[in-house]
């Protein structure tokens, strides 16, 4: 799979921009501030329908723009689709493959798949329980793009049934309850299913991995930590009885304190350094490990799936020391496509060659060291 053309329209600093892209590695150069983060972040919009910058689509529309459009060719075994995204302020997106509109902009995940590091990733090793549900989920859905309506109806249940409880206190009516309580187990329960089945596949690549970039510090390892009690199975039927079971115990507090306390909405990837956790104790090198880790296995994960995803490495080299640069450069150099963004070209190792195209005040100028000249981009 890869990407062979990027075209954007209002989006983040890009008034137009249109990029050809081949296989193998392109290295986008230039300052802090030109624009070379935002065509990394359109090409993971395209894949995953988010940004790994915000958590809201405003941001990226162009200021004093209505709309952003991002759109992308992808080949895949020998096919050519092309997939065009329009983010519009206070509507609905829209999507469209090959010219023609699809019926829920979710259709369009699984048609190209990425996987990528930037700075942020820090929060994966560092932040709150939620940065590493939501790091779940996105890999899920990168996996198999049906969770993302899973991940939606769960989430839509979530809320109602929480507006619900929050009425308790002033005397609402709470007979519907065991109705929403039936949705939430059934829709959370699959989504569970899916987590547990992902963490099972994903912690072997993973731990390999920060064995190889920090082969002096303790082992790590990855335990989902659940709402449920006992050991989990990967069995919708099973953890939606349990489910059903602990909200019924729970029952009193919720209505008590106007939350839902059962779900994979409070539940936690533990991500460990020998015998205790990371948060809080590993050192910022060892969390720069870990969170590579995760991205690295990530990738081999979809890798085994008989996917080969675009690695997108957003200004990380220069975050890395020269062990963890060299290992993420060897998985780069045998990637079928991968985009790098770097301030300073020499912050790229020298082993990923690949093209080099300059990012400088709206434009982006293939360098001639490539055979086949240059290639210019605009932005107006």
């Amino acid at each position: 799979m890869h990407l062979r053309r990027l075209a954007v329209s209002d989006f983040r600093s890009w008034e137009q921009a249109d990029l050809e892209f081949e296989p193998g590695v392109t290295v986008l150069v230039g300052s802090n501030g030109v624009g070379k983060t935002n065509l990394a972040e359109a090409i993971g919009y395209l894949a995953t329908l988010g940004s790994h910058r915000v958590s809201t689509d405003a941001p990226l529309i162009r200021r004093g723009a209505s709309r952003a459009v991002v759109r992308g060719v992808v080949v895949n075994h020998g096919r050519e689709l092309t997939v065009e995204l329009e983010i519009t302020a206070g509507k609905a997106n829209r999507a469209r493959v090959n010219r023609s509109p699809v019926p829920r902009t979710r259709d369009v995940l699984g048609i190209l798949r990425t996987v990528l590091f930037a700075p942020e990733d820090l929060a994966l090793v560092r932040g709150d329980p939620g940065e590493r549900r939501r790091f779940l989920d996105d890999l899920l859905v990168a996996r198999y793009p049906r969770f993302a309506g899973v991940r939606a109806d769960y989430e839509r249940v979530l809320r109602q049934r929480s507006a619900l409880l929050k009425t308790a206190r002033s005397g609402g009516d709470l007979r519907t309850l065991d109705v929403w309580d039936g949705h939430l187990a059934r829709h959370g329960a699959e989504l569970l299913a899916g987590r547990l089945d992902l963490v099972a596949g994903l912690s072997p690549p993973a731990v390999t991995a920060f064995a190889d970039v920090a082969p002096s510090s303790d082992p790590a390892a990855l335990h989902y930590r659940s709402s449920l009690d006992g050991e989990l199975v990967a069995d919708v039927a099973v953890l939606e009885a349990g489910m059903l079971e602990a909200l019924g115990r729970v029952r009193k507090q919720e209505v008590e304190r106007g939350v839902c306390l059962v779900g994979p909405h409070r539940d936690e990837l533990e991500i460990r350094l020998g015998e205790g956790p990371a948060k809080g104790y590993a050192s910022h090198g060892e969390s720069w490990a870990l969170a590579l880790a995760l991205r690295l296995g990530s990738y081999r994960l979809l890798q085994s799936d008989d996917v080969e995803p675009v690695l997108i490495l957003d200004d990380v080299f220069a975050e890395l020391d020269a062990r963890r640069r060299r290992a993420l450069a060897a998985v780069a150099a045998r990637a079928e496509q991968v985009v790098v963004t770097a301030a300073v070209a020499e912050d790229v190792p020298e082993e990923l060659g690949g093209v080099r195209i300059a990012v400088s005040g709206g434009t982006a100028v293939r360098m001639p060291a490539s055979p086949v000249g240059d290639q210019r981009v605009t932005s107006t």
